[in-house]
């Protein structure tokens, strides 16, 4: 895999600050049928995917990969993307380190009831993974490193994109001292987060609303075994999710209102944990904080238009949803690999990959269903949020329903795991993921 290490970003710099006025080299600019900007999970997931293809394509970063791969995180990855990463080919280096959910439980507040759901109730031998930030950037990148077709540039900065007859030029900043350099494509891929400056560039406008609630997430060490059950523990101020991990620690990811938040941040450790305790039932016995607590808003968000002139959004680029159910990377990650499907098919049967034509594939495929994710997690939210008495009723008896009526169970599983919609070509090529565990 090529690479252009020398690339790097000045200290002063703003992120993705579009159309600045730099000198810029003269000498002739690089060519590459598509530029992704983003090198996450998300971004790095594509460009995998668009491996041995036959398309060249360069993939911008801002950060370094040390910088990059250090976030303290963990995602739920759903039974399609495990397909989807089986057949990428990274499945092997990350199962080993990721936790495989043998149950799920889902409780509300102060109810009794527990409705607890299990491999057998989507006929499968897992309900889906939680994973790190770190396992699942660290393969990704790996797998990069042997992809003769693919330009990593990491760090560097994309300071201006403009629009040519048959693609775009992206101007991108070298160390600071030199000028920069060009790059000519047929297509660009926005992968570079919600607060996408390649998105606003194009005007693309976007709908959506900021929750009352922000969200804290923190790595613990609980006193039981998880036992690889994951929790979604409902209270009247916001969900709680309990992510088992591969290593017997957990992810907590705690939704509640702005001003809660921020005072459980700030509590001391003993006293957050010890209301953590409380609103998690003393399922895992007394916990201990082994991380930094994070703070982020929630917000929906969803893009009006997924394309543009020679522009495609993918991932958080183009919607953003609440965390309930942990829906929001799985999301970017059928993302991608829809897209990756459409241009590997449209190039080998002579199209141009940056045309709408092209575009609007992945358009018609993705955002109906992420529009459906977005309107499920809104909906827990909401329902679950709230004291109201008739809302109360009604959500207690959808879950007294769903723990006992078994097509109901498998319904809900279906849309929580990604195999209610279109699957992708390249999870069909996966190996049986059930052998592999």
């Amino acid at each position: 895999m090529p690479r252009l290490d020398s690339l790097s970003v000045r200290a002063d710099a703003p992120t993705q600050m579009l159309n600045s006025p730099v000198a810029v080299i003269d000498s002739p600019p690089l060519d590459y049928d598509l530029a992704i900007v983003g090198g996450g999970i998300i971004g790095n997931t594509l460009a995998v995917a668009l491996q041995n293809s036959g398309l060249r394509v360069v993939s911008i970063e801002a950060q370094a990969e040390s910088i990059s791969i250090a976030k303290n995180r963990a995602y739920v990855l759903s039974m399609l993307s495990g397909q989807i990463f089986g057949g990428l080919g990274i499945w092997p280096a990350v199962l080993p380190q990721i936790a495989q959910f043998s149950q799920i439980q889902i409780s509300d507040a102060d109810y009794a009831g527990v409705v607890k759901m299990y491999p057998q109730d989507l006929g499968r031998e897992t309900l889906g993974y939680a994973a790190t930030h770190e396992t699942l950037l660290t393969a990704l990148q790996t797998k990069l490193r042997s992809a003769t077709n693919i330009t990593v540039m990491c760090p560097a900065q994309v300071i201006g994109v403009a629009s040519t007859a048959t693609g775009a030029e992206i101007t991108i900043q070298t160390p600071a001292g030199e000028l920069p350099t060009k790059i000519r494509t047929s297509l660009v891929i926005a992968a570079d987060g919600a607060k996408s400056a390649l998105r606003e560039q194009a005007g693309i406008a976007t709908s959506g609303w900021n929750y009352w609630q922000s969200c804290i997430t923190a790595t613990i060490k609980p006193e039981k075994p998880h036992q690889n059950v994951a929790y979604e523990r409902f209270w009247y101020a916001g969900p709680i999710g309990v992510l088992p991990l591969a290593d017997g620690r957990c992810q907590v990811v705690w939704t509640i209102p702005h001003q809660q938040a921020e005072e459980l941040r700030d509590l001391p450790a003993a006293e957050f944990l010890q209301e953590l305790e409380h609103c998690t039932g003393g399922l895992l016995g007394k916990l201990q904080l082994d991380s930094q607590r994070w703070l982020f808003p929630v917000k929906l968000m969803q893009s009006k238009d997924y394309i543009a002139d020679r522009l495609a959004l993918i991932g958080d680029a183009a919607h953003c949803c609440h965390p309930v159910a942990g829906q929001g990377m799985n999301l970017g990650i059928r993302d991608a690999a829809a897209l990756a499907e459409i241009l590997v098919a449209a190039h080998q049967a002579g199209e141009d990959i940056g045309s709408k034509k092209v575009l609007k594939r992945y358009a018609n495929w993705r955002k109906p269903e992420n529009w459906v994710i977005l309107a499920f997690t809104d909906f827990l939210d909401r329902m679950f949020s709230t004291r109201l008495l008739p809302i109360v009723i009604v959500r207690r008896l959808g879950l007294f329903l769903l723990d006992r009526i078994p097509v109901f169970k498998y319904l809900a599983l279906r849309l929580m795991t990604g195999l209610a919609g279109k699957i992708p070509q390249v999870a069909n090529q996966s190996a049986d993921l059930d052998q592999q565990i």
